[in-house]
């Protein structure tokens, strides 16, 4: 038998575990819903390509073509110099 005491500390821990849902408690549940902004701002024909619609574009596809074309070149660099006997980039 479990003491009065144990009882009454798992019941109590029940409780508070079981007031809220998870996305309650991370602030998920009240939120504004945001997919009409999204689908009128992805939906408008304004000439411009899907992936720069948003204002974080710039910040996340000019890292990402700067890598990019950066790796290419550096691969050609390579490239070329091993079909002129270089084993090493430098």
């Amino acid at each position: 038998m479990v003491a009065p005491t144990a009882a009454r500390m798992m019941q109590a821990t029940r409780a508070r575990m079981f007031s809220q849902s998870p996305a309650q408690r991370w602030g998920f549940v009240q939120r504004e819903n945001r997919v009409p902004y999204y689908q009128r701002l992805f939906q408008n024909h304004d000439g411009k390509r899907q992936w720069w619609k948003t204002h974080r574009s710039p910040y996340i596809l000019y890292p990402y073509y700067t890598l990019l074309i950066g790796g290419f070149s550096y691969s050609l660099y390579g490239m070329v110099r091993l079909t002129l006997g270089h084993k090493t980039v430098w």
